[in-house]
């Protein structure tokens, strides 16, 4: 039974007949699935699809590509709408360098926001980060000698280095079908070796659909294909993955168990 720990079941691509993706999901074995925002205008929508669906959770948070567009999102705001009892996480936040789509100081006065509310609700924080290693790991590590708070790295694309600073730190990597590529040697390195108990898995859909559905809109379903071929990497049975990883998705965000 597997956890699929982020998904955008509102973007484009999936929202059109998101019961139909619900479905095929629940027919694959996935139990939990997180729906993530990216923007304030997405809160309200990610949050209803959560309250229709017992098996859906919601996070509330603006994407580092956002972060120009919402200077008024501040921790206050995001510890008030983290209240609601189907928000369980706090993001997708962080710092992209690749696209720049915001300022950078924008980028990291946003990641900072969204990690004292996540300090302060005791909810994970969901870090996207992408050519920005070195300033990413630099915040995580000022910001958690403020205060401890949890985490997950999602569609972790970085380092071996950045990794071992993220575990460190006592944060999770989620591995997406990213790690099915066939030019993905150094991050399927990285997965085989991340401990089993800070691993997770996710589709990041409708972006980055795994091997053998490549050029196809992704879906929850599809992790199952993920822990496929975390499994064969890792040498265990798709089984264990599914179990440990669905185990792991509670113990992070363990408003899903309240």
């Amino acid at each position: 039974m597997f956890a699929d720990s982020h998904c955008h079941l509102n973007y484009k691509g999936l929202v059109e007949e998101q019961q139909a993706v619900l479905d095929r999901a629940r027919a694959a074995g996935v139990i939990s699935m997180l729906n993530i925002s990216t923007r304030r205008s997405e809160w309200d929508d990610v949050i209803g699809v959560a309250e229709r669906e017992a098996d859906v959770w919601a996070s509330v948070g603006i994407h580092p590509h956002e972060a120009d567009q919402h200077p008024d999102v501040d921790a206050a705001l995001l510890v008030e709408r983290a209240a609601h009892k189907r928000v369980v996480g706090i993001g997708e936040t962080g710092l992209d360098y690749y696209y720049d789509h915001s300022d950078r100081e924008r980028q990291r006065a946003s990641f900072r926001a969204h990690i004292a509310a996540a300090r302060e609700t005791g909810l994970p924080l969901i870090v996207h980060t992408r050519e920005a290693e070195e300033d990413t790991a630099q915040i995580l590590t000022e910001e958690m000698g403020k205060g401890a708070f949890t985490g997950v790295i999602h569609c972790f694309t970085a380092s071996g280095d950045f990794a071992e600073r993220a575990l460190e730190l006592g944060l999770y990597i989620s591995i997406s079908g990213i790690v099915t590529f066939k030019n993905a040697k150094d991050l399927q390195a990285t997965a085989a070796t991340i401990p089993a108990e800070r691993l997770l898995i996710e589709t990041d859909s409708p972006f980055l659909a795994p091997v053998p559905h490549r050029g196809k809109p992704c879906e929850p379903a599809y992790v199952a294909d993920t822990a496929r071929f975390l499994g064969v990497l890792r040498g265990i049975s798709t089984a264990e993955v599914a179990q440990s990883t669905a185990s792991n998705f509670r113990s992070l965000f363990a408003k899903v168990g309240e």
